[in-house]
């Protein structure tokens, strides 16, 4: 990669770092239509205009950046790349933005090989990706393609009780967002989630799929009382269903291979001297087919609900987002130097890329090494030279795209 472009993309990276960073853990609260992730959307449209490309945004708050060719495209031909700016909460640096950083990055490497498009050749930026203040997950991604509706989707709250509908305009009365029409193809570059690439240690590797996932809400009812003088015996305490409910998603995903996680949680009356009286928890089951994902939610719903029996108490699950398995088109890789020993993984991990895929878009991935192999956490890493690797081979597919 020529020096210019690598100063380039250090330069965009440090701008980035300290916005929506915790000084306490070094992680970054980066929610949706809130200060942080508004600021990096400011960036970015700042980055954009920099570079003279065409901004394109809908109703939903996604945008895009278009590089138009100069002569009229064949219809259905553009090429997308881009990913996402907002974060878990305390989440990684790199989890969104260096798919962002790097897709500016590859328009400046082509740029300076004095690359003309023969098609329009775009950066995205989709929003509530990570599900984190709305908690449907691949929001932005879901509107665009009509995946989700508006009218459900207004709805959603977040967790100060502020609905989707009061923060985004949403389209008006005959209106959808336009934003991927056209579009052909596209090509998120991540980091990836895992220690894949560590393992066999490259830098760059291309995503061959996304596992089925989903997160179900249990809502486990129970009877309020106080901690002291309530025998055991008498008690209905979700709270115990609950812990057998987690420790039983833990046990079923290890048999199965799969991955099972109660990662939050509410309690009422959340008292330290009270049996509580209601225990809302949200699974994240991930697994390697659809069947497998069945499988391994209705047998943990199945131990909860026995176990409900016992403790006297209620569960009922509710599914909040359920996404099916997404292959993804490797023949978009191939052709470029290098491209052809690049390994190629699994995601458990999902993107906005499956959302596009899942509309039939053909779609690809690229991951970029992470050495902790940590991911949604502060210490989620990548080095610069791996970031640098994956700009190159992402600007090589854009410019077979886009040719």
């Amino acid at each position: 990669m020529p020096d210019r472009a690598a100063d380039d993309f250090e330069r965009m990276w440090a701008d980035l770092a300290p916005v929506g960073r915790a000084a306490t853990s070094g992680g970054y609260f980066r929610q949706p239509f809130a200060s942080a992730e508004r600021e990096l959307a400011a960036w970015f449209e700042e980055q954009c205009a920099a570079r003279g490309l065409r901004l394109e945004r809908d109703p939903f708050g996604n945008v895009a950046a278009w590089w138009d060719p100069p002569a009229p495209p064949v219809p259905g031909s553009a090429v997308l790349t881009g990913s996402h700016l907002d974060s878990v909460l305390d989440g990684g640096a790199y989890d969104g933005p260096l798919g962002v950083v790097s897709a500016l990055a590859a328009i400046d490497v082509l740029r300076g090989r004095g690359f003309v498009p023969g098609r329009p050749l775009g950066v995205s930026v989709f929003v509530e990706e990570e599900g984190s203040r709305f908690g449907l997950a691949c929001l932005g991604s879901r509107l665009a393609v009509g995946a989700t509706s508006w009218e459900d989707a207004r709805a959603l709250r977040d967790r100060d009780g502020v609905a989707l509908g009061d923060v985004v305009p949403g389209p008006g009365a005959g209106e959808r967002s336009t934003l991927l029409d056209g579009v052909g193809a596209f090509v998120e570059l991540h980091v990836e989630q895992g220690r894949g690439l560590v393992d066999l240690d490259e830098p760059v590797g291309v995503a061959s799929e996304i596992w089925p996932h989903g997160r179900y809400r249990f809502d486990f009812g129970g009877e309020a009382n106080h901690a002291g003088s309530t025998r055991m015996e008498d008690r209905h305490d979700p709270m115990l269903t609950y812990a057998m409910t987690a420790l039983a998603a833990n046990k079923q995903a290890r048999l199965a291979g799969q991955r099972a996680t109660f990662g939050r949680i509410e309690v009422a009356p959340n008292g330290t001297n009270a049996v509580a009286s209601r225990v809302t928890a949200w699974l994240d089951a991930r697994a390697s087919s659809d069947a497998a994902l069945a499988d391994l939610v209705a047998a943990v719903e199945r131990q909860a609900a026995d176990r409900a029996d016992r403790d006297g108490t209620t569960v009922t699950v509710t599914p909040e987002s359920v996404s099916g398995s997404v292959g993804f088109d490797l023949t978009l890789h191939l052709g470029g130097p290098g491209h052809d020993r690049w390994p190629v993984l699994p995601s458990q991990a999902g993107h906005d890329a499956g959302i596009l895929s899942a509309a039939g878009i053909a779609t690809a991935m690229l991951f970029v090494r992470n050495p902790t192999g940590v991911s949604h956490a502060p210490a989620e890493s990548a080095e610069t030279a791996d970031c640098l690797a994956g700009v190159t081979a992402l600007a090589g597919t854009l410019e077979r795209l886009a040719r």
